[in-house]
């Protein structure tokens, strides 16, 4: 069976992490359909009229002072018009050790405002960060500054609300999701590694989220296929065994049940 081409992945070429500005070059081309092997903060202090950015299948518009958190495998586009602002390209590793990885993955795709207070306290952060990396780049003291800098933007991102013991088992089943979803798909897999039962767990998802854990691992499963079809050149059954579909009729069945289309169809609309 002959592979198809995958969607492109961006990979850190140097450095674990890349600290560089919209307008005087990036650490990367948007300006096509790719991924990131990496997490990426994108801080828009001056947008265009009609400036938006496009990840996993939803257009966002933004707006002076946002700020946009890019997690591992989401599929990102944006046509650059002369925005100002900067990118933050940062490696797994460093990115787990400065930021909360489950609330972003969770809370991090729509871009966020920064009100004016904080934009003044990031500013100060990445000008410290720009100093010392431009000049001695001792990575100890960046990260130290991108572990502040990261508080203060995630602050905004989240409820300063206390996080109650649901809400913080339905965050660690999203993460759990998102690294075993093409090899377990069993409600019963999640509970165990969350050491509570099928049931309780189904119920704390029910309340928190209107859904079920099936369907959140389903919904997973049809972004990743929409990812593929979309912009990858994949065969369908080629896509079904990416996914852990061991039958590719069973796939197409699965894909039309929650797309009202099969995955032939769908593809070829784009």
């Amino acid at each position: 069976m002959n592979s198809g081409k995958p969607i492109p992945v961006h990979n850190l070429s140097y450095q674990d992490f890349q600290l560089t500005t919209l307008e005087n070059g990036c650490a990367e081309n948007f300006n096509d359909i790719h991924r990131h092997n990496f997490y990426e903060i994108l801080w828009f202090l001056k947008t265009q009229r009609y400036s938006s950015l496009e990840v996993d299948f939803e257009k966002y518009d933004i707006v002076d002072n946002q700020i946009c958190i890019l997690s591992p495998g989401q599929v990102f586009n944006m046509k650059l018009k002369g925005e100002k602002g900067y990118v933050f390209a940062i490696s797994k590793e460093i990115f787990q050790e400065v930021c909360d990885v489950e609330m972003v993955l969770i809370n991090g795709v729509k871009p966020f405002h920064l009100p004016y207070k904080v934009k003044s306290t990031c500013e100060s952060l990445v000008a410290l960060m720009e100093k010392e990396y431009h000049d001695e780049c001792r990575m100890n003291l960046l990260t130290s500054y991108l572990k502040a800098f990261c508080i203060v933007i995630t602050g905004e991102l989240m409820s300063q609300e206390s996080i109650s013991g649901d809400k913080q088992r339905v965050q660690d089943l999203t993460k759990l999701i998102e690294e075993h979803y093409l090899l377990e798909k069993e409600t019963s897999f999640y509970a165990e590694k969350l050491n509570i039962s099928s049931h309780h767990l189904n119920d704390i998802v029910r309340l928190g989220r209107g859904t079920t854990v099936k369907k959140m691992i389903a919904q997973r499963l049809v972004l990743e296929a929409r990812r593929e079809l979309s912009f990858g050149t994949c065969t369908v059954k080629e896509i079904a065994f990416k996914l852990g579909f061991n039958d590719a009729s069973y796939f197409s069945r699965f894909f039309k049940k929650h797309m009202g289309k099969s995955p032939e169809s769908f593809k070829s609309e784009k």
